[in-house]
């Protein structure tokens, strides 16, 4: 009794161990996003290889981050039945089988199943529970926790596709995807840093503690035992999937705002070596362009994260704004011919990416309460699938049509403008209702008041 009392008041530690959580889910983050973000290296070697369209071969990017949203729900439930720490190991394994056979494929559809599904599973199974581990261990540091683990994304992918460019130029594309695989092991290295964190900052296991207390002065059958262990996977798995989100206007409309936005968040990272390729610029400082766009990433999540916890604007205004301005600049891409203008172009969208990404969560837990932000995530995730499954298939379609990479700019600075109706329509959406409340209350006190007119 005195271990589950201690185990409940204890809460989450805010550092000490947690601080390995940060740098496992630092590195997930870079092994999972980051390396999806550098793919675009081999796919300028896999599009000549196979000497295929652009449509086709953006569509083994954009399974894996479809399959990647998609799974991520399924992440949360398997963490929830079998532990993070299985869960993510398992999707160590995953992540590195499918690359490692993906070296050996022979057509493309090979390559759709082993980098795409596979691997993109993996990362699934690995994303999820980390970040879910890491919010189990902060609490008071949770916004700085985030912070630091989501520029895994942005540093690896500054460190990799210059280093994936040379292990394909020194090794082949084959050689190269070998080595990657080989380097995804190390996810089963930080699913091994998940040590279960004891006290679970959630109501469910909160009010499962309580019956454990009730119950330690009766004795306990085999069949009494297997009934609670099987209310405790029930509950945990019910934070995952609260269905009623789908008959929330707000979360719906804010779900359409993330496919469309899904539809032109890809597509750039995936041709933007491909367009610097074809515009004569050396195969280096190509890469070298992704490196400067993960570095203003990084730069833009903490600088646009510390503004947002100021508070100075809407948090729903500032995504409004930057979403906005992120479009524009895709739609001005195709002017830039030369290096210098590309590293302009990569700077500019890497900041704004940035300041995109550090506040659409934000917002999410604002449109559906911080309660329910844990099944909002997966379902967010899940419909905006379908805008990360078909953004890069149909920018390649543009590309192929009018022979220029330019044109898979142009549709995803499209997608993203019309993304930001839907961040307009919420607001006005959220406005109307706050309206109403504040008549609603005028009439009460005005009805109330009467009341007590008529009593004197």
């Amino acid at each position: 009794m005195e271990s589950a009392v201690k185990r409940h008041a204890a809460g989450p530690p805010d550092g000490g161990y947690g601080w390995f959580i940060v740098l496992a889910t630092f590195l997930v983050f870079g092994l999972t996003f980051g390396v999806i973000k550098s793919f675009g290296v081999f796919y300028v070697e896999i599009n000549h290889y196979f000497a295929t369209s652009a449509t086709a071969t953006s569509w083994i990017t954009s399974i894996s981050i479809a399959t990647v949203h998609i799974g991520a729900p399924v992440g949360s439930v398997m963490s929830a039945c079998f532990g993070h720490r299985a869960v993510v190991m398992l999707g160590g394994l995953l992540s590195s089988m499918g690359m490692v056979t993906g070296a050996f494929a022979q057509n493309l559809l090979q390559l759709y199943i082993t980098v795409g599904f596979l691997t993109g599973f993996g990362y699934a199974l690995t994303w999820t529970p980390t970040v879910t581990m890491l919010g189990c261990y902060f609490e008071k540091r949770r916004p700085m926790a985030n912070a630091l683990a989501s520029a895994g994304e942005c540093i690896i992918t500054f460190l990799f596709t210059p280093f994936f460019q040379l292990l394909v130029d020194v090794y082949s594309w084959r050689g190269a995807m070998l080595l990657l695989g080989a380097v995804l092991l190390n996810l089963c290295v930080c699913g091994a840093l998940l040590r279960p964190l004891s006290d679970l900052s959630d109501q469910h296991s909160a009010v499962l503690d309580r019956i454990e207390l009730e119950d330690l002065s009766q004795p306990h059958t085999d069949l009494q035992e297997t009934s609670r262990k099987s209310e405790t996977i029930r509950s945990k798995v019910l934070r995952y999937v609260d269905y009623t989100l789908i008959t929330n206007s707000h979360f719906m409309v804010y779900s359409m705002f993330g496919v469309f936005a899904a539809l032109g968040f890809f597509a750039p990272a995936l041709f933007l070596v491909p367009y610097a390729r074809s515009q004569g610029i050396e195969e280096y400082q190509a890469a070298a362009l992704m490196s400067i766009s993960a570095a203003l990433d990084l730069f833009g999540r903490l600088l646009f994260g510390w503004v947002a916890n100021l508070q100075l604007v809407k948090t729903i205004h500032q995504l409004t704004v930057t979403v906005i301005f992120l479009g524009v600049v895709l739609l001005l891409c195709p002017l830039a011919t030369t290096f210098t203008q590309l590293a302009i172009f990569s700077s500019i969208y890497g900041l704004v990416f940035g300041a995109t990404v550090a506040i659409h969560i934000t917002v999410l837990a604002e449109v559906v309460g911080v309660n329910r932000l844990g099944s909002a995530l997966g379902f967010f995730m899940l419909i905006r699938s379908s805008g990360g499954l078909l953004g890069p298939p149909l920018a390649g379609y543009f590309i192929d049509k009018m022979s220029n990479y330019g044109t898979g700019f142009l549709m995803a600075g499209v997608a993203l403008i019309l993304s930001a109706f839907f961040l307009l329509l919420l607001y006005q959406m959220t406005r109307r209702g706050q309206d109403i409340q504040l008549e609603a209350k005028g009439s009460s006190s005005a009805s109330k008041k009467n009341n007590e007119d008529q009593d004197k």
